[in-house]
């Protein structure tokens, strides 16, 4: 059965290569999708037509990088892990990567909806037939979630067809608010919240993950985590934000207080874990709640900190699994007591298990310290109770993480890996990119955060309080041949999405009447860009 790992680490290879290639060809002054495939009324019945319509933004072309690279790695992994089956395990692994990448690329409601549900099955069967004693039970409980999620969202977007005729992100993230009845558009609104807040997941959904993270093969953590738990977030920025601004910045103040609790509780309870495993995972609950925050601030900091945060959190996590799952391969099981002293009996190993403990804690010059920073510049201008409170997670970070990393590399040393050898060739080739990743984004964001600022632009720009008066005004604006703004037809329906992808005002103006009750005071947060007059005001 080698022929079938070449073959599918090389299907897994060549999208990784494709990304890159448009990595250098990608545009980051032009914030609407670009290397654009559209293949026009691929379904058509009466009204509903529905176009195959693909393209990349800066932040799906990141996201799309990172995972393809962890699919490719994960390939590699099973060479050893995967011994049974292994041509229906390829197959499964796959359908996934097609999804995940679907899911980044689709232009259109129905896509994205098709590749989400593609998702599902096949990761159920992953963890159902290749996980652990109890994975049966964690494969029911993980389609049990996943099915009242895409439920709920299939609510949503078949609402949202009859309301305003239409299926295409770019047109409804610009249409007329006033289109859809207040009432009707909240429940669109909790639909669509319910649904990718399963998937990311906040407090108190999240109750599958442990579970699913500690049943699953190694393989299925890496991509449950590193990749999966990124589409959740990724549909509340592609989505949630630009169709539902106004709902989004009225809840907003809610669901930061669940990221706040599941930053906490997540560290907190990480601490008790005996399954290195459930460390990890819930480990990421707090991470991804951190990235949820930062998004919630809708500041650009916070908003840029998310985003880059979730590709952190994709190398850290993603290495942390494949890790613990080579120690599971040496020991056969995930205990960690019964994984001590690798300091002494595997001491290469156990220096690139430091590298990702310390990636995950956000230490200077790994890749989470400067997303990390900008969520909590970011939550803090937008909220100081919330910031502050965030930093605190950050204290209990370091407590579980350390604690975690005592336990395993200096505990009592382990007979179960006396025989056994440290790493080995395969072992090395996952390793070294996963670091390789870690420190250039932690010495060198630039890059990534150029490529970001784009989406960032847009994201914020859709819940300006101007965007959202205008829209419900039926006024306009929309950049000319010569690039300068314009008014538009107020009888038109739709403008160019690239007007979201204007530089977005200052906070104070762009949320004007959406801001929260602690924000930062208007003073503190301009700084030295506070106008003279302004200071005039300040001191009388």
């Amino acid at each position: 059965m080698d022929w079938l790992r070449f073959i599918s680490g090389f299907f897994t290879l060549v999208p990784f290569l494709i990304i890159v290639g448009l990595y250098f060809k990608y545009d980051p002054s032009n914030s609407s999708l670009q290397f654009v495939d559209r293949i026009w009324n691929v379904v058509a019945s009466g009204n509903l037509k529905v176009d195959y319509h693909i393209g990349l933004d800066g932040f799906s072309l990141l996201l799309c990088g990172m995972s393809s690279l962890l699919f490719f790695l994960s390939t590699l992994a099973t060479w050893t892990s995967i011994t049974t089956r292994i041509r229906e395990f390829y197959i499964y692994l796959m359908i996934v990567e097609m999804s995940v990448h679907g899911v980044f690329l689709s232009g259109n409601l129905v896509l994205f909806y098709i590749f989400w549900e593609a998702m599902v099955s096949p990761m159920v069967l992953m963890v159902g037939i290749w996980g652990e004693d109890q994975r049966v039970k964690a494969a029911i409980k993980y389609l049990i979630f996943s099915f009242t999620g895409s439920v709920l969202m299939l609510a949503g977007i078949l609402i949202l067809y009859f309301k305003t005729g239409t299926i295409v992100i770019e047109e409804l993230s610009t249409g007329l608010l006033p289109e859809i009845p207040k009432n009707i558009r909240l429940f669109m609104f909790f639909a669509f919240v319910l649904a990718f807040a399963i998937k990311v997941p906040l407090f108190p959904l999240h109750t599958w993950m442990p579970d699913v993270h500690s049943q699953a093969p190694t393989v299925g953590s890496v991509d449950l985590s590193g990749i999966l738990l990124k589409i959740g977030l990724y549909g509340f920025i592609r989505l949630v934000i630009p169709l539902f601004p106004e709902e989004m910045l009225e809840y907003r103040e809610i669901l930061g207080g669940l990221c706040i609790v599941g930053i906490i509780y997540g560290a907190i309870i990480a601490m008790a874990q005996e399954n290195s495993k459930r460390v990890v995972a819930f480990s990421s609950l707090s991470h991804m709640s951190f990235c949820m925050l930062g998004i919630l601030s809708f500041t650009e900091e916070g908003m840029a900190g998310g985003m880059l945060q979730m590709l952190n959190h994709g190398f850290t996590a993603g290495m942390l699994f494949f890790m613990l799952g080579m120690l599971h391969e040496r020991i056969g099981n995930n205990d960690i007591a019964k994984a001590g002293g690798l300091s002494k009996l595997l001491p290469v190993f156990s220096v690139f298990f430091a590298i990702a403990i310390f990636s995950s804690l956000g230490v200077p010059g790994t890749n989470s310290f400067i997303g990390e920073f900008l969520i909590i510049l970011g939550s803090i201008k937008a909220n100081v109770v919330y910031g502050a409170l965030a930093a605190t997670g950050v204290v209990f970070a370091a407590g579980y993480l350390l604690l975690f990393a005592k336990r395993m590399l200096f505990g009592e040393a382990t007979k179960n890996l006396i025989e056994h050898h440290d790493l080995n060739f395969k072992e090395w080739m996952i390793l070294v990119p996963t670091v390789a990743m870690i420190f250039w984004i932690g010495i060198y964001p630039k890059p990534f955060l150029k490529v970001l600022e784009p989406s960032v632009k847009v994201a914020l720009n859709s819940a300006s309080a101007k965007v959202i008066r205008d829209r419900s005004l039926n006024t306009y604006k929309e950049m000319d041949w010569n690039g300068k703004t314009v008014d538009i037809d107020t009888l038109r329906k739709y403008v160019s999405y690239k007007s979201l992808g204007e530089e977005p005002p200052r906070y104070e103006e762009r949320l004007k009447g959406f801001q929260g009750k602690y924000t930062l005071p208007e003073s503190i947060r301009k700084g030295k860009e506070t106008s003279p007059e302004g200071d005039e005001e300040a001191q009388k």
